[in-house]
């Protein structure tokens, strides 16, 4: 077995889409994934699990029916499971997602921008 560490850069040099989580890493049951984001997503939940946000760089705008938290480059928030949110960031920004295995980007929303599962990079 190889030991090495995982380069975020790396890793983001590999993909340029957005709004679409690559697989980094797992670990047990959950997923460590990286996003590029730019503009708005849609509004959606999670009903079964919490999700993890980690802004790698950039700055991103999580927005929810009761306001909205704004993280920047080494900041981190976990979005609440069944909490309704929707991210947006004014100039792309990269990020991390942590959440469990088999986690729709798009929650219980579906629909045209539900990114395909088990996409790893």
């Amino acid at each position: 077995m190889e030991h090495k560490a995982i380069s975020l850069e790396d890793k983001f040099g590999k993909f340029s889409d957005q709004w679409s989580p690559k697989i980094i890493a797992r670990m047990n049951d959950y997923e460590f994934k990286i996003a590029r984001v730019e503009g708005e997503f849609i509004w959606h939940s999670h009903p079964e699990t919490d999700e993890t946000f980690l802004v790698i760089e950039g700055n991103l705008i999580l927005e929810m029916r009761d306001g909205e938290v704004h993280l920047g480059p080494g900041e981190l928030f976990v979005v609440p499971r069944g909490t309704e949110h929707k991210p947006r960031a004014v100039r792309e920004c990269k990020l991390m997602l942590i959440e469990p295995v088999g986690t729709p980007n798009t929650g219980d929303a579906g629909g045209s921008r539900t990114a395909m599962q088990d996409v790893w990079v």
